[in-house]
C-alpha cells in the first residue's frame, strides 16, 4: 500500500523539535514560523506539556463519553476563566472542522433553517457543511453543495444587510482574521453591524477562531477586538498545541439535551491534558501579551524591508504582501534559510505563524534571513 497522494510535500524530514527549533534526519536545523498551520502555540515539546500528557498517559489515555470526565470540567472552567468566556458551555470534538460542522449543526437544530452566510475567501474545514461554506470551490464536491450558503465580501453592509433581511438564513460564520483566505479582517463596524442584524433576525453568528483563538492575535480570541459577542466559537488548532483536539464554546442561551451533539473521540483524556497543559502555559508564561508586544514589534521590523508592500494581521497571525508570487521565496526560506513559514490563497501573501513563545532575536533572524533570500 502507498500513501494517497493529495499533500505536495517540501523535501525535509522533521524528527526532532524543541521551542521554534526543528531537526531533520540529516541533523540539519531549521526555525519554525509556521507551526503547522499555527497549530504550534506554546513551542514543540514543551517540558509542561510532555509532563502532562506522560502523567495523563500513565494513567488512562481513553474512555468514550458515556463515563464521567473530570477532565473535561476542568478545561471547560479554565478555559472560560482564561478567555473571559463564562458564560458559554464547551462541548469537545477533534479538529477545526468537526467544530464548525457542530456550530452550523446547533445553529440549524436552534434556528430551524438551514442556509449559511459566509465570506468571501473563508476557509472553515474540509466535511460536508464547514467546506460548503468555504470560498474554495476546487475543494468543493457535488455532495457538499447541497448546502445552501450565500457567499458575501467582507465590510459590505448592504450587501449583508439585504441577504440577513431575506429570513432565511440559520447561520452567518465568520473568521475575525481569515487564514488560509489571506489574513483579510472585518471592520469593527462591520463586525459589530453583522451581530446586531444576527440578533434581530434571530440568526446565530458563529466566531470561527479555529485559527487565530488562543492569543494568536494578542487577545484571547480575536472578535475581543471589535466588542462582540458571538453566539458559538469555534476552536482547534492551538488548543492542543499538535494533538488533535477541537471544540465550540456555546452561549449559555442554548439548551443542550442529550443526543443534540454527540463524538467517540472528542474530550479524551489525552486530549484534555494536552488542552490543560497549553492554558497552563498561556497563563503561567503570559504568552498573550507576548503576542501583542511581539506582533508590533514584527510590524516595525516590516515595515524596515521595503519589498513588504502590506502587513495584515494581529499579533502573531500575521502575513506579509509582496508585489510578487511568493511560492518561489517560501522555497528559499526553507531550502536556503532553514526557516518555514507558511502560504495562503493570496499568492502574493507569506504567512508567519510563529509559537507564541518565541522572543525578539527570533523574529530578527527570520528578518536577517527574509532580506537575504529576497537579494
Amino acid at each position: 500500500m502507498k500513501l494517497f497522494d493529495v499533500y505536495p510535500l517540501y523535501d525535509v524530514t522533521p524528527v526532532k523539535a524543541k521551542g521554534i527549533e526543528v531537526w531533520d534526519d540529516k541533523g540539519e536545523k531549521y526555525l519554525d514560523f509556521y507551526g503547522g498551520h499555527a497549530v504550534i502555540s506554546i513551542g514543540h515539546t514543551h517540558p509542561h506539556y510532555v509532563k502532562r500528557i506522560k502523567e495523563q498517559l500513565d494513567k488512562m489515555a481513553f474512555y468514550s463519553n458515556s463515563v464521567q470526565n473530570p477532565l473535561q470540567t476542568a478545561l471547560a472552567e479554565k478555559l472560560g476563566t482564561l478567555s473571559g468566556c463564562e458564560n458559554y458551555d464547551l462541548f469537545m470534538c477533534n479538529s477545526g472542522a468537526e467544530a464548525n460542522e457542530n456550530a452550523l449543526k446547533l445553529a440549524s437544530f436552534h434556528t430551524g433553517k438551514s442556509k449559511v452566510i459566509a465570506f468571501t475567501n473563508s476557509f472553515h474545514g474540509r466535511t460536508s457543511a464547514a467546506v460548503a461554506a468555504t470560498d474554495n470551490p476546487s475543494i468543493n464536491a457535488p455532495i457538499n453543495k447541497q448546502q445552501e450558503v450565500t457567499f458575501l465580501a467582507l465590510n459590505d453592509f448592504d450587501a449583508f444587510e439585504k441577504a440577513i433581511n431575506s429570513d432565511d438564513y440559520c447561520a452567518v460564520i465568520l473568521e475575525a482574521i481569515q487564514g488560509v483566505g489571506g489574513l483579510d479582517e472585518p471592520s469593527t463596524e462591520f463586525f459589530q453591524f453583522i451581530a446586531k442584524k444576527c440578533k434581530e433576525n434571530n440568526v446565530v453568528l458563529i466566531a470561527d477562531e479555529v485559527q487565530s483563538g488562543y492569543g494568536r492575535s494578542g487577545k484571547f480570541f480575536a472578535f475581543q477586538h471589535h466588542g462582540i459577542e458571538p453566539d458559538i466559537i469555534s476552536i482547534a488548532k492551538g488548543m492542543g498545541n499538535g494533538f488533535p483536539v477541537g471544540g465550540i464554546l456555546i452561549h449559555e442561551s442554548f439548551k443542550p439535551s442529550y443526543g443534540l451533539l454527540g463524538t467517540t473521540f472528542g474530550g479524551n483524556h489525552l486530549a484534555c491534558a494536552a488542552s490543560l497543559a497549553v492554558l497552563e502555559v498561556l497563563e503561567d508564561e503570559n504568552l498573550i501579551t507576548n503576542a501583542a508586544e511581539l506582533g508590533s514589534y514584527f510590524k516595525e521590523k516590516a515595515e524596515e524591508v521595503p519589498e513588504i508592500k502590506n502587513i495584515k494581521g494581529k499579533g502573531l497571525m500575521i502575513g506579509l504582501e509582496f508585489d510578487f508570487e511568493v511560492a518561489a521565496l517560501r522555497k528559499k526560506m526553507i531550502v536556503e534559510q532553514h526557516m518555514f513559514t507558511g502560504s495562503a490563497k493570496n499568492k502574493y501573501l507569506l504567512r508567519f505563524l510563529p509559537a507564541l513563545n518565541i522572543t525578539k532575536s527570533d523574529i530578527d533572524l527570520f528578518f536577517e534571513a527574509l532580506k537575504k533570500a529576497l537579494k
